[in-house]
């Protein structure tokens, strides 16, 4: 976080809430005629990176809702938010990707390839 941010943030912000990760969301004090009021995060620790904001708060961001989705109504089949893993060590490599040894199973037949002609 920049020094101009945290200056902006003491002088002009209202904390709203946190997530669970720790991420700490505000919004503008000052209601302003005819304009949204500005509304910011500030990412706990890491890379300032978007997708490291859980749904919830990304419909307040963008100003969906007006508060934040309740976390408590949750369905059991739905997952806890993850950052997107792109680029790391933990991002999804299928088994014919390099750093998974280069090699996939042959195509079992049921592929035919497209000629021009035919």
């Amino acid at each position: 976080m920049t020094i101009g941010t945290r200056i902006f943030t003491l002088l002009k912000g209202r904390q709203v809430g946190t997530d669970a990760s720790g991420n700490v969301y505000y919004e503008e004090r000052r209601v302003r005629t005819g304009r949204r009021t500005r509304r910011w995060v500030l990412y706990r620790g890491g890379p300032v990176d978007a997708s490291r904001v859980p749904p919830e708060w990304h419909a307040w961001l963008h100003y969906t809702t007006d508060a934040p989705l309740p976390v408590q109504n949750r369905r059991p089949w739905q997952k806890p938010h993850l950052a997107n893993l792109t680029g790391t060590a933990g991002s999804y490599r299928p088994a014919g990707h390099d750093y998974m040894g280069g090699q996939r199973a042959r195509a079992t037949g049921d592929y035919e390839a497209w000629t021009p002609g035919t």
